[in-house]
């Protein structure tokens, strides 16, 4: 396998992981952002209080942006597939 094959694997790699997991982390942020703006609204102090909504918002994302991510994951696999004799070489 020549160099140039492997950095096209890791580069069709690293798209993948980032693809895949932008909306949870995004959302996730978005909903942390939120939360801390609210806290610091009403002066509440409690530092695990952002914890809760941020865990269902990213279960809310992986069951809304799953089939998504999950076409992602399999595109990739698909193309390390179709390639596989190649690669043995």
């Amino acid at each position: 396998m020549s160099e140039d094959t492997v950095i096209n694997i890791m580069q069709m790699a690293i798209k993948t992981v980032i693809l895949a997991s932008a909306p949870p982390l995004l959302l996730g942020l978005i909903v942390g952002i939120v939360v801390s703006i609210i806290q610091t609204i009403t002066s509440i102090n409690e530092q695990t209080l952002a914890f809760i909504p941020k865990i269902l918002a990213v279960f809310l994302s992986l069951i809304i942006f799953g089939p998504f991510i999950i076409s992602v994951i399999k595109e990739l696999f698909m193309a390390l597939y179709v390639d596989l004799a190649r690669f043995i070489r």
